[in-house]
C-alpha cells in the first residue's frame, strides 16, 4: 500500500528539441519541488540539456549518475542507490519529477527506478515523443501505413537475427546503432535492403545530421542515431 508521501513522476521530455516537451511535462518539472535526471560520471546529461530552457522555476536538481555497462550489476548497483536519493524528498513529502530523454518506458532509464519505488509511492507517468518517431518527422518518412507492421531493432542484436527480424517485418526502426553500423550494414546489404535504408544522429538536435547510407565512411557513429527501414517506398492513403 502506498503511503501519503510525495509523488513521483516519470517524465519523458523527447529527442532534444526543447519544444517538443508535452504541455504537461513542462508544467510538472515547473512545479515539481525536485528534479532528478539521469547524468553520466561527469557531467549535466541530455536530459536536463533539454529542459534548462524551460525552467521558470529553482528546483531542488538531483543528478543519478547512471553509468552505461554491458554488465547488469553495476547498473543495478547504480538504480538502487538512485532509488535511495529519491526515498528521502518522497519521504518528507516533496514531489519528485525523474526526466529522461524521449518516453519512460521506451527504453526509458525511469522504469528501473518505477520497479523499485511504484510500490511505496504514488507514481505517475507522462509519455514523451518518442526517438523513431522524431527520426520519422526530420526524414520527412512515414514508419508504417495501412496494416503494415512496424519493428525496433536494438543495434547490439546478433547479426543472424537482426537479419530475421528484418525479414519478416514491413518497417524497422534500428536504434542504438553506434559501433554496430558494420553489422547492420552488411545485413542491409545482404538483404538488399540499402535503397530502404535512411540513417539520422542527434535527430532534432541542434547538431542533426541526415547522412546517406552509401555515404557513410565511419565504422562508428553516435549513440543517438537511428536508420530507418520501410520497404513498402510507395505508401499510399487509399484504402485501410
Amino acid at each position: 500500500m502506498k503511503n501519503k508521501s510525495g509523488t513521483l513522476y516519470g517524465i519523458g521530455v523527447g529527442p532534444g528539441d526543447p519544444e517538443l516537451l508535452t504541455l504537461k511535462a513542462y508544467r510538472l518539472i515547473n512545479e515539481c519541488d525536485v528534479l532528478a535526471y539521469p547524468a553520466p560520471e561527469v557531467g549535466e546529461g541530455l536530459a536536463l540539456q533539454i529542459v534548462s530552457p524551460l525552467l521558470t522555476n529553482d528546483p531542488d536538481l538531483f543528478p543519478l549518475r547512471l553509468p552505461i555497462a554491458v554488465s547488469p550489476f553495476p547498473a543495478q548497483q547504480a538504480y538502487d542507490q538512485a532509488a535511495k536519493i529519491l526515498e528521502i524528498p518522497l519521504e518528507s513529502g516533496k514531489s519528485v519529477a525523474v526526466i529522461c530523454e524521449g518516453d519512460p518506458f521506451f527504453y526509458g532509464s525511469f522504469m528501473y527506478l518505477f520497479e523499485r519505488l511504484a510500490k511505496r509511492f504514488k507514481t505517475e507517468i507522462v509519455p514523451g515523443v518518442s526517438s523513431p518517431m522524431a527520426c520519422a518527422a526530420v526524414l520527412k518518412t512515414p514508419l508504417v501505413s495501412r496494416n503494415e507492421i512496424l519493428t525496433i531493432l536494438p543495434g547490439p542484436l546478433e547479426e543472424k537475427e537482426l537479419e530475421q527480424r528484418l525479414l519478416d517485418t514491413d518497417s524497422a526502426a534500428i536504434m542504438k546503432v553506434g559501433r554496430h553500423l558494420p553489422k547492420i550494414r552488411r545485413v542491409l546489404r545482404h538483404l538488399r535492403l540499402e535503397h530502404c535504408a535512411q540513417y539520422v544522429e542527434h535527430a532534432t538536435m541542434h547538431n542533426q545530421k541526415i547522412i546517406p547510407i552509401e555515404n557513410l565512411e565511419a565504422q562508428k557513429v553516435p549513440y543517438f542515431s537511428m536508420i530507418l527501414v520501410h520497404k513498402n517506398t510507395g505508401y499510399s492513403s487509399n484504402g485501410v
